[in-house]
């Protein structure tokens, strides 16, 4: 009954803990993708309109 208790417990810890890297995953390629699509269109010279 023990065992049991221990690896629900564990499997718990390791679920947030690959939640909590997936976010970090998600936000870094959020970030990148922002600053890419930053660099990419803040980098065109003014238009002489």
């Amino acid at each position: 009954m023990g065992g049991a208790d221990m690896m629900d417990s564990m499997g718990g810890a390791m679920m947030w803990g690959m939640g909590i890297l997936w976010l970090l995953v998600l936000l870094l390629l959020v970030l990148g993708i922002a600053a890419l699509l930053k660099y990419l269109f803040g980098r065109q010279p003014p238009r002489a309109d």
